[in-house]
């Protein structure tokens, strides 16, 4: 098979590009590097040096005998885009390559309009490439959890069945997001289920829980096959931030009373489900949607995980409430129906003890390296 993977040099593109290369398929990945860029100008880095992705594809063709292509440009270019989709002529298009934070999105004006025009635009091209050069390919099309929020209503997987005034219909399940970001996600789905319904094309949108760990069958090889880890207030996740703030004797900080509740993930189930949905691609004219996540936990039940942790290993950390940076519900209810990668064969790889004394042990290993600085949220929701 013939994988495009969008986004490729990023914390899920590059492990996905190599899972897939290891596998025999010719692999290409397309990346114009602007997540290292909004790293600087953020001043924040990731816990380890991540190496450049010409690097990692020569470190990979060492270590795997396996080659990747690399085609570097940006996705709102849709000279470039196209020029990518006539020449590589992809069967599946892994699409990561997206402004991935929700923080940075309400950072300001200018971050909000960055990452709406940013991922809708660069989504809407690729659209328009497949169409023109590859109309019988599959887009296989990051989404998030977020898209829904917090309803208090089961969330099913994407669509949803209604009965209004006698008369019944199935429907996209109605969203609520929580940020531009996640706003931006919820364009890109509409503008994905009226090209599958208009112009007959294939796509699986996979909304995806909270993703954590950073080892995969092919990262381990080499130190320069290592993907990003970021703990900081804009692009770190809070499994992430916690496990850095237990590893430098710093407590644990919980945003308001902590009962937010998500899905989540690990990174190697991020590309056992990409996998299966390339393995298994939706019909022509059908938008696929799954929720990709494997367990529900709060902030709180996370941040009790890591104090039992920390306590194993011999450290010790307590748990601080800061007062919310966002706006969000944090009493709610939350139950997301998320079978359909089950059922094509999905064997979840959960959050056990041993899990999570392994990424604290990794961390430990780089706490010199740590910036403590970055631990204080410096967007909020409402600029005062």
């Amino acid at each position: 098979m013939r994988i495009l993977v969008l986004g490729g040099d990023g914390y899920l593109g590059w492990p996905t590009a190599m899972h897939f290369s290891q596998r025999g398929d010719e692999v290409c990945i397309v990346d114009n590097f602007a997540k290292r860029q909004w790293e600087l100008e953020e001043g924040i880095e990731p816990l380890w040096n991540v190496s450049t992705l010409h690097r990692r594809v020569k470190t990979w063709e060492k270590v795997s005998g396996k080659k990747i292509e690399v085609k570097v440009g940006d996705l709102c270019n849709h000279r470039f885009v196209y020029a990518v989709f006539e020449a590589f002529k992809p069967d599946a298009i892994v699409h990561y390559g997206e402004q991935p934070s929700a923080p940075y999105s309400m950072q300001s004006r200018e971050t909000a309009v960055y990452t709406q025009h940013n991922n809708v635009v660069g989504n809407l091209n690729v659209m328009f490439a497949m169409q023109k050069f590859v109309p019988d390919a599959h887009l296989i099309k990051l989404g998030t959890m977020g898209e829904y929020g917090t309803p208090n209503i089961d969330i099913e997987e994407g669509w949803i069945e209604i009965e209004h005034k006698g008369r019944k219909d199935r429907v996209l399940y109605p969203k609520k997001p929580g940020s531009y970001y996640h706003l931006s996600k919820v364009h890109d789905s509409a503008n994905l289920e009226f090209a599958c319904r208009i112009w007959g094309m294939r796509a699986t949108d996979l909304n995806q829980g909270v993703v954590y760990g950073v080892e995969t069958d092919q990262t381990v090889l080499h130190d320069d096959l290592r993907t990003s880890f970021h703990y900081d207030d804009i692009f770190g996740t809070v499994l992430n931030r916690f496990l850095v703030q237990a590893a430098v004797g710093r407590n644990l900080t919980v945003y308001g009373n902590g009962t937010q509740t998500r899905g989540f993930l690990n990174i190697k189930d991020t590309i056992a489900c990409v996998a299966l949905a390339a393995d298994n691609p939706a019909e022509k004219g059908d938008f696929r949607i799954f929720n990709q996540f494997t367990e529900q936990f709060s902030v709180l039940d996370l941040a009790n995980k890591v104090q039992a942790a920390a306590k194993r290993a011999g450290l010790d950390c307590q748990v601080d409430h800061l007062a919310n940076p966002r706006v969000e519900q944090e009493n709610h209810y939350y139950n997301a129906v998320h079978t359909g990668l089950v059922d094509l064969g999905l064997q979840p790889t959960l959050l056990t003890d041993d899990a999570v004394d392994s990424m604290l042990a990794n961390v430990c290993a780089q706490r010199d390296s740590v910036d403590s600085d970055v631990f204080v949220p410096r967007v909020k929701w409402k600029q005062n």
